[in-house]
């Protein structure tokens, strides 16, 4: 999994909401619809591989407007959430391609919200899994506020052409209801907003057994041995009282099959259903046992809580 392009990130702008362009249901509102500068955009190609992309020169727009131009059948793209996809920026004054993504689908690439150009998410939410969009991004909602981007010979007043393959999409966070905490010597866990967790892990010693906990039952698809699976995870050192690793942080989900993970945190995903939080404490012998490993001291008790957001 790579990071976001430096072209999408460079743009310092904040989260924004995703919409689309495709008929909305009944738990999505699309926030753009198709119009003059977006339906005389053309691409060929198949789906999944670099388009060749046509569209009139000095195209401009006020406002952005999206059209699909390959309808999926997958699944709805929702507000907020993380997506899979392949793109195409072309600057709509000159016709040239800007950038593009690798169109490799054995290195996919998750972007959240904020990693991409306003007027990009725009043309996300209630698209479908395997749709190819074509939208035309005002200067506002591509890189007018950032007054243009020199290196790609992009103007200020510009109008950004992006054609996207959503090959899939993920939660951005756990979205199960809450449920009665049972078990006993848990770390208490608090939620922000976007989905982070903060912990607070008791002061006496740490029990030698694994203990886990669903905070958030999810009503997703149910993790098996072997899944590859779409988590965020914040893990901390019992002892230490310390985070010493996030998914969070680095603002970007981490994706690894079941059997690539230690032991304990195996145990966590398994049996959970997409959409849970689970707290997990995780002893030394299901965790790195008397290895030091990175920031692990040997012998840690590790405590992890995981958003599974999507298997495969």
């Amino acid at each position: 999994m790579r990071k976001a392009p430096i072209l999408l990130l460079s743009v310092g702008l904040a989260a924004v909401t995703l919409t689309a362009c495709t008929s909305p249901t009944e738990s999505c509102e699309p926030q753009s619809s198709s119009g003059r500068a977006s339906d005389v955009i053309t691409a060929s190609g198949d789906f999944g591989t670099a388009p060749t992309v046509d569209a009139p020169l000095s195209l401009n727009t006020s406002t952005t407007e999206s059209t699909t131009l390959i309808e999926g059948d997958g699944e709805v793209v929702l507000e907020d959430e993380l997506v899979v996809l392949d793109y195409t920026l072309l600057n709509g004054r000159t016709g040239e391609v800007v950038n593009q993504s690798a169109y490799d689908p054995e290195t996919p690439t998750i972007f959240a919200p904020s990693n991409l150009l306003p007027g990009m998410a725009k043309g996300l939410v209630c698209a479908t899994a395997g749709s190819r969009v074509a939208v035309a991004m005002s200067p506002e909602d591509a890189f007018g506020p950032s007054g243009g981007n020199p290196q790609f010979g992009i103007e200020e007043d510009d109008t950004i052409v992006a054609v996207m393959d959503v090959r899939r999409s993920y939660l951005a966070k756990a979205n199960g209801f809450p449920v009665p905490v049972t078990t006993p010597g848990l770390p208490s866990v608090v939620t922000a907003e976007d989905g982070t967790p903060g912990l607070t892990i008791p002061t006496n010693d740490p029990p030698a057994d694994l203990r886990k906990a669903t905070l958030l039952q999810g009503s997703g698809d149910t993790v098996e041995e072997g899944d590859l699976v779409t988590v965020q995870y914040t893990g901390a050192l019992w002892d230490e009282r310390t985070i010493f690793d996030s998914s969070w942080d680095r603002g970007t989900p981490a994706q690894f099959t079941t059997d690539q993970v230690v032991p304990g945190f195996a145990e966590a995903l398994v049996g959970a259903q997409v959409g849970s939080q689970v707290v997990v404490v995780i002893p030394p012998s299901e965790g790195y046992g008397d290895a030091e490993t990175g920031p692990v001291p040997a012998g840690s008790t590790l405590v992890f809580v995981v958003d599974i957001l999507g298997i495969g």
